[in-house]
């Protein structure tokens, strides 16, 4: 199979996921990483994301099981207290109605991720673990594999905004080597700021090296610009991210991150259709197609399309040859490589950081 697949930007941002997983960062050095894709802000989405983690943190954040938290929980999860406490006198003032901590201790009751108890009517709590800073630096990857003249305008205005708002630690655009003497004036319309990767058969190349962004300085988020034209006076509209904002959303991309990582492609595609496959890559699993005979897209890999040949009910009925079919075959791969990944860079060495693993 040709590396990179550059037939759609899909496959390529797999693609890039998988060479992330495995060798991040670019060179020699190793950092302990979770790779995850299609994650961000408001209208904003990054194509793939690095959280570069502690592993004593990520261990730590492991207690409070696989599923997202958000906001509510994380503030509860803070700061509950090592013994027994009425849960408004251990939290501080969320700055809004208490009904939602408590809404929210009980979420995190259900999941195991706290413990209370009701005294006299009144809801006690006692911690479990202290929610953990296991996020050591968020780098964001825009992926483009046919870098032409448009697509270098409308990314360049993204990646300002990337860099603008400065939620990522460091951003980055990976696009497909093409040996071609256009690519480095392209490459001219990208911002300084943001770093270049470029990906072909013989592995990835740094052409430009990014510049670190501050995330524990307040930000701005570019909603709208003027247009083109000479005549536009209209203003831009923007928005101030103030470091606890940035804080929070930091934290909200890390823990969805956590709980979706990059394969989770297989929820809006149909891998219990008979054709669905995936296929060994270079660096990882790849979706594939034997009725297109290639890798599919999920806007293609649905119920409507033609090609679609449910599998067989036996298949599917009497926990055949297990617990269902192949497809269910094919959701528990890719869900115990997402699990191993967690495990395995929880249980780096800090002594040996971005080396080997115990």
């Amino acid at each position: 199979m040709r590396w990179p697949p550059r037939q759609s930007e899909f496959e390529f941002e797999l693609a890039t996921c998988a060479w992330a997983e495995s060798e991040w960062p670019p060179g020699p050095e190793r950092r302990p990483a979770l790779i995850a894709r299609q994650l961000g802000w408001q209208q904003r989405r990054w194509d793939t994301i690095v959280l570069e983690v502690d592993p004593e943190g990520l261990e730590r954040r492991a207690q409070f099981g696989t599923d997202r938290l958000n906001s509510d929980l994380r503030h509860v999860l803070r700061n509950a207290p090592a013994d027994w406490t009425y849960y408004r006198d251990a939290l501080p003032d969320p700055g809004y109605p208490w009904r939602y901590v408590r809404e929210a201790i009980h979420e995190a009751t259900d999941r195991n991720a706290l413990e209370s108890r009701k005294t006299g009517g009144r809801i006690e709590i006692r911690r479990i673990a202290r929610y953990p800073n296991w996020v050591e630096r968020i780098v964001a990857i825009e992926n483009k594999p046919d870098l032409d003249a448009s697509a270098a305008r409308r990314l360049s205005e993204q990646l300002e905004r990337d860099v603008a708002a400065g939620l990522a630690d460091e951003v980055w655009l990976a696009t497909a080597r093409t040996d071609d003497p256009v690519e480095p004036a392209l490459l001219e319309r990208i911002p300084t700021e943001v770093g270049i990767l470029s990906l072909g058969e013989s592995g990835v190349d740094v052409l430009w090296q990014p510049r670190s962004l501050d995330a524990d300085r307040p930000g701005i988020d570019i909603l709208e610009r003027p247009g083109d034209g000479t005549h536009d006076r209209s203003a831009a509209r923007f928005d101030v991210l103030d470091v606890e904002t940035k804080r929070e959303k930091r934290f909200n991309i890390a823990e969805r991150a956590y709980e979706r990582g990059w394969r989770n492609y297989v929820e809006s595609m149909r891998p219990d259709c008979a054709h669905f496959e995936i296929k060994q890559g270079r660096y990882g699993y790849q979706p594939y197609c034997t009725a297109f005979d290639r890798s599919q897209t999920p806007a293609e890999c649905r119920g409507a399309c033609e090609h679609f040949q449910p599998e067989p009910p036996r298949e599917r009925q009497g926990g055949w040859p297990v617990s269902g079919g192949a497809g269910n075959a094919i959701r528990t791969v890719l869900d115990d490589r997402r699990e191993r990944r967690r495990q395995s860079v929880s249980n780096t060495s800090t002594s040996e950081r971005g080396t080997d693993s115990r």
